[in-house]
């Protein structure tokens, strides 16, 4: 009898465990039934393969660090300090025009505010969030991404003060590169500049538009006040941008030794897209079908930085034709998306002798959304020229981009401070190369930059500039080309890093 009650009590469990398992199964095709749903509605998303898979931790590690450096290079009065070596700066910052402009970002190892580089850290750091924010959450990243975020469209808010005026850079080059000190300590006078109607900035403009129109999807659901502000001053931003038409790098012809544009098609295109993306007022999708041949340079391939925003406004476009279907017959999209394929097959990487690595985590960046749009939407190879490239390609080339930044290269050196155990440890960085309790002026800091030994302080997830193309790499603060960190480098690592940090991609709308 023992026996017949432990095999009744097996058959019992066995049939629990079939209808439990029943259930699992049912909730899982509920689940992704009602995600494809959503998208028949029209929400943008697509059909998704489901939640975030495993943690792969080597680049869930890269994320944290990554996210870490924006930290490093925040200006104003810090709250929640996480960075011991760092304190407050720039407090007084805009006071010459009665403004706050004491929060944003350092650009790089100097004590600048380049507004036009800024907005677009700002612009690829939400479009990171708003893809994969979900991964980022897995890993406890969503929130610091999203209070950077904030400390910087903070300081856009306050650089616009009305319609047609943007204050653009915070700082002298001339007066910021000839002394070597900590951005608590420096004593230099801190000029603005700013386009106006009369002396009008396109590009910057437009990108700034961009960032704020981004950046109010973020804040959409957590925040719909702010969100709201930041959709006002982008629409009045992109309008002065249109129609006060004028190259800032031609009026403004100081910013050409630094952040020189090579024009503003681009930015006008990339920021009626994320307008478009913000409101669904097809006015802004008629702007970019309408200017497309003006602007676009379809056909033609480039890559993707802080000066051309072709190749991302190309891959956010054809977002639009992987899951609306109301807007599958397109002419004027399917030229972006033709593009962005093109993109796709050229895989442009290293182009440049200078800051090499921005080329590579920007195609990397790109080729993993793109993958994820293709996959999402069940399209699982494209064609370009009579070659045929699967979406598990892509994204098998956007790892082997990680994977050479994090250490696996001829050098055996991680390219991301702070990861691994070979990594630079003199970057160009005045806040990392001095003790924070030293006490320097603006010349006898160079006592510090000319120190054989490492930085004192590390500049956790600083991504340099990287290998030459002979993949070589010379770890020196005089190195400018090749060891300086920049903050648009490290959003675009951002965005590589939360979109391989799970195993399987599960893309949210953007709405």
């Amino acid at each position: 009898m023992g026996e017949e009650k432990s095999k009744s009590r097996g058959r019992c469990g066995w049939f629990i465990a079939l209808i439990v398992l029943t259930a699992v199964i049912l909730a899982v095709v509920y689940m992704v039934k009602s995600k494809m749903k959503k998208s028949d509605d029209g929400d943008g998303a697509g059909p998704v393969p489901g939640p975030p898979g495993a943690i792969d931790k080597k680049y869930a590690d890269a994320l944290k660090l990554s996210l870490q450096f924006f930290d490093i290079q925040k200006s104003g009065k810090l709250v929640d300090n996480k960075i011991s070596w760092r304190g407050d700066s720039g407090l007084k910052d805009g006071s010459e025009a009665n403004l706050d402009l004491s929060k944003g970002l350092y650009d790089a190892g100097d004590h600048i505010k380049f507004g036009f580089p800024m907005a677009f850290t700002a612009t690829v750091l939400s479009w990171s969030i708003l893809e994969y924010g979900d991964q980022m959450d897995v890993v406890n990243q969503l929130d610091p991404a999203k209070e950077s975020l904030r400390w910087t469209t903070d300081y856009f808010i306050k650089a616009h003060p009305s319609d047609n005026v943007l204050y653009i850079q915070v700082g002298d080059p001339k007066v910021d590169h000839p002394c070597w000190e900590r951005p608590e300590t420096m004593k230099g006078k801190r000029p603005l500049i700013k386009v106006d109607a009369d002396t009008p900035g396109t590009e910057v403009a437009a990108e700034t538009a961009a960032a704020m129109a981004s950046a109010s999807l973020v804040f959409k659901d957590s925040d719909p006040q702010y969100s709201a502000t930041l959709l006002k001053h982008a629409k009045q931003l992109f309008d002065f941008a249109d129609t006060k038409r004028g190259s800032y790098s031609v009026n403004i012809p100081e910013v050409q030794d630094y952040y020189n544009s090579t024009g503003y098609g681009d930015e006008l295109l990339w920021a009626a897209s994320w307008l478009y993306h913000a409101t669904e007022d097809r006015t802004y999708l008629d702007y970019v079908t309408k200017h497309g041949n003006e602007f676009a340079s379809f056909g033609n391939p480039t890559w993707f930085s802080w000066d051309n925003k072709l190749a991302g406004t190309q891959v956010l476009l054809s977002r639009l034709l992987f899951f609306k279907k109301d807007l599958s017959g397109s002419k004027g999209l399917g030229s972006y998306r033709d593009t962005a394929k093109a993109v796709m097959c050229g895989g442009l990487v290293l182009v440049s002798e200078w800051n090499a690595l921005q080329q590579s985590v920007s195609a990397a960046f790109l080729a993993s959304l793109f993958s994820d749009y293709m996959l999402t939407s069940r399209l699982h190879k494209i064609s370009c020229n009579g070659k045929i490239f699967k979406a598990t390609e892509l994204r098998d080339f956007a790892k082997s981009q990680a994977d050479y930044i994090l250490g696996k290269n001829p050098m055996g050196m991680s390219f991301v401070v702070g990861y691994g155990d070979k990594y630079p440890k003199y970057i160009h960085h005045r806040g990392a190369s001095i003790p924070a309790d030293a006490t320097t002026g603006c010349l006898d800091g160079f006592e510090y930059f000319n120190s054989t030994k490492p930085n004192p302080n590390i500049a956790y997830g600083a991504l340099v500039g990287g290998p030459f193309l002979n993949e070589t790499f010379r770890d020196a603060r005089d190195n400018v080309r090749q060891n300086e960190p920049t903050t648009y480098n490290n959003a675009l690592l951002v965005g590589l890093m939360s979109s391989l940090v799970t195993t399987s991609s599960a893309l949210q709308s953007l709405k």
